[in-house]
């Protein structure tokens, strides 16, 4: 009977009821309300931690006027996300635990401009080479390239200082993923360091895939972070081709630590709300520039 009503694209919430009743698990109407509950406190508990970490330290009324729930639900909910080690309470306040507060740090980060980040990662995609060794950095766009190669995987060796990225494609059929050792990044969930770079430098690749922090006016790639700059340095000398995944917003920005120029990249991949005459300043200087539109739901 389930197969007869997925033919006629009937609702799952609707099929799911059916088999509860015919069945005799419980009654359909109080499955789906759990069920129903469930979603709404797993979304309650996420706003509830993006709320701690743009606000830090909150006073529970101030959370239940936030999420729209009662005095009660907040304390049962903080209760919870303590129990989890997420949150410390004190006093009829609570604020984020220092290791969750760097992880939805990387969540924020991750999320943001993430339709523009999946299209460059979608167009990035189709100039990975079959049966290459390729090295994936730890920036956002790059983990969104991993996830597409995820979801149509080939062969192929993947090297990577990304502890998301050896996440993300283990397991992955025809894809071998080597992690590189080193000290743990935890801003960005990357390894740097020693042990990294002298990795790195006994390596060769057939391809980089690079995100960055900021791309400078004056045409320097930068970051924030001196080892990672390092990092990021030393792959580029490793490879001929250097692709460079950044989205609109990283273009005419500063970041403290050089990591090198445009003119070391072979093709330049953002999104198409960077300016008109951005880019063709870019083209004109001899760089390859890749615009992405929207994702349409590849990824």
């Amino acid at each position: 009977m389930s197969s007869h009503l997925s033919e006629r694209n009937v609702p799952i919430s609707i099929i799911l009821c059916v088999l509860f009743e015919k069945y005799g698990y419980a009654p359909a109407h109080r499955v789906m309300a759990q069920w129903g509950e469930r979603l709404l406190a797993s979304d309650r508990l996420a706003q509830i931690r993006h709320y701690l970490y743009l606000n830090g330290m909150s006073g529970v009324h101030e959370l239940a006027r936030q999420v729209d729930a009662s005095l009660a639900t907040i304390r049962r909910d903080l209760q919870l996300l303590e129990e989890q080690g997420i949150v410390i309470r004190t006093r009829g306040c609570a604020s984020l635990t220092a290791t969750i507060d760097r992880e939805v740090a990387f969540e924020a980060r991750e999320n943001h401009a993430l339709e523009h980040k999946r299209a460059i990662a979608d167009l990035a995609f189709c100039r990975i080479e079959r049966g290459s060794k390729v090295f994936f950095d730890a920036g956002t766009t790059v983990l969104q390239l991993a996830r597409r190669l995820r979801i149509s995987p080939m062969p192929l060796t993947v090297f990577s200082n990304n502890i998301m990225v050896s996440e993300m494609l283990s397991g992955v059929e025809g894809v071998e993923t080597i992690l590189l050792g080193g000290r743990v990044r935890h801003t960005n969930r990357s390894l740097v360091g020693l042990l990294a770079e002298q990795a790195l430098e006994k390596l060769w690749f057939d391809q980089v895939f690079l995100g960055a922090s900021a791309v400078q006016p004056d045409a320097t790639i930068s970051t924030p972070d001196e080892e990672e700059a390092r990092l990021n340095a030393l792959m580029m000398k490793r490879t001929e081709t250097c692709f460079l995944l950044v989205d609109s917003t990283k273009f005419a920005r500063h970041s403290t630590y050089s990591v090198g120029f445009l003119d070391q990249v072979s093709c330049i991949f953002t999104d198409t709300d960077l300016d008109a005459r951005q880019v063709q300043s870019l083209r004109d200087e001899g760089h390859d520039v890749v615009l992405a539109g929207h994702a349409e739901g590849k990824i």
